[in-house]
């Protein structure tokens, strides 16, 4: 792609600047004599409370730009200069935190957890990108996303992925959302935070088997079209529900459409919808019949769903630091194992009676238990919902953006013979 050359110094740019800014400090971290060194911390350090205001303030206005130049400007060049904007800015200088992703978990720890308030700010990084998507679809992944932008950055010869293959991919970004929530929901882990592919890239720190995550992402990435966004991002799940019912939408051509099928290869993302002729009388007649036999499938899928997730939801639970914690110490307490550890030591020190602890793990392997089988349903559910839509056939007269995978990026803009026609014409009238 055209955009993709200058990439790799862009980045280079935007990693010295962001090294730039992460090393200033009000105050220096303190020395100590006995050589102790400070630990690594998963998140980046607070921003003072008006920067904090400053991120959602720039939130919003990247979204009603990013909206403005998908709906009314159609630019995809002003679209990709955003992007880098909002790459530098939400990715590197801020380190990817605050993300509406990783704020999937603190919605559903508030809703779960009567003890936790979740920060205004995260509620606002959560909400805003939801309002937007719900009137002008997903202008939130063409240009401000962090995540969405580091992938697009480094796609340069984009490789077709089979519609089958396609749909059996985007499974994992519904268990992705699914196991995140149950995590989050059993305050077990935020998990999306703790397995975030880039996060390292955009602190310059982090794990070694993280940033070869990242690094084996961006690599897929120069061929696939956003891998994370489409296959893993469990934000991008709910994006595309709301963005199947937004007001407003990105179109390949404002006019008619004339079939020339260059939109079609211009899209990176599989979001091209082909025309179809209306069924036949011998099409529907089958496709009622598959929509029979599918319909009567979800039930089983979802008790099949119910059944694995009742099965998982025991290796799940060890997740939870207490529960871990209860089966290290009967361990210890039955002489399945020899010596303590830490956690045991500090357990065993406050005073706390086994018995209890016993009790509250048993309580949350309930918890996982219902979240688990929970989880398995729904699973179900979106499969079988899945082979429902396959067999619905619909009239399609003209190559369309898919209302829920469009990402907005507006790369058939400038593909379109009908827009680039348009625009020359409204160039010859500003003349």
């Amino acid at each position: 792609m055209k955009h993709g050359i200058p990439i790799l110094a862009t980045l280079l740019l935007l990693s010295a600047l962001s090294g730039a800014a992460f090393g200033l400090q009000r105050f220096p971290p303190p020395q100590f004599e006995s050589g102790h060194k400070l630990p690594e911390t998963l998140y980046p350090p607070p921003h003072a409370d008006l920067f904090e205001y400053l991120d959602v303030a720039a939130l919003a206005a990247a979204l009603g730009v990013a909206s403005w130049l998908a709906m009314k400007k159609r630019s995809r060049t002003a679209l990709f200069a955003l992007m880098l904007a909002s790459l530098a800015y939400f990715g590197f200088w801020r380190g990817g935190c605050t993300c509406p992703i990783g704020a999937i978990q603190n919605v559903t720890l508030a809703l779960f957890d009567a003890s936790y308030t979740i920060p205004l700010i995260a509620l606002a990084f959560f909400l805003l990108p939801l309002v937007f998507t719900l009137f002008f679809g997903r202008t939130f992944c063409a240009a401000v996303c962090p995540l969405g932008a580091i992938q697009d950055a480094v796609l340069v010869r984009p490789v077709r992925v089979p519609p089958w293959l396609e749909r059996g991919l985007r499974l994992l970004a519904y268990a992705y959302l699914g196991a995140a929530v149950l995590f989050a929901a059993t305050g077990s882990a935020f998990i999306i935070c703790q397995y975030d592919p880039f996060v390292g890239f955009f602190r310059l720190s982090g794990s070694l088997w993280m940033l070869l995550f990242g690094g084996a992402m961006l690599l897929i990435g120069l061929f696939i079209g956003r891998p994370y966004c489409r296959f893993l991002c469990p934000y991008g799940v709910i994006l595309g529900w709301l963005s199947s019912a937004s007001r407003w939408r990105v179109t390949i051509t404002p006019e008619r459409c004339v079939h020339c099928r260059l939109c079609e290869e211009a899209c990176p993302f599989g979001a091209i919808r082909t025309p179809a002729e209306p069924p036949t009388a011998r099409d529907r007649a089958q496709a009622k019949r598959r929509l029979a036999h599918f319909l009567g499938l979800i039930p089983v899928l979802v008790v099949a769903g119910l059944l694995v997730g009742g099965v998982l939801a025991t290796p799940f639970s060890k997740m939870h630091a207490r529960v871990s914690l209860a089966e290290r110490v009967k361990a210890e307490e039955t002489g399945k194992v020899k010596g303590t550890t830490d956690a045991t030591d500090a357990f065993y020190e406050t005073g706390q009676p086994p018995s209890e602890l016993y009790a509250e793990a048993l309580a949350l392997r309930g918890k996982f238990l219902t979240g688990g089988r929970l989880l398995g349903g729904f699973l179900g559910l979106v499969v079988g919902l899945g082979l429902v839509q396959l067999s619905l056939r619909r009239s399609r007269p003209d190559y369309e953006a898919d209302r829920s995978g469009c990402l907005a990026c507006g790369r058939c803009f400038d593909y379109c013979p009908v827009e680039l026609d348009r625009r020359k014409k409204a160039r010859e009238r500003k003349e």
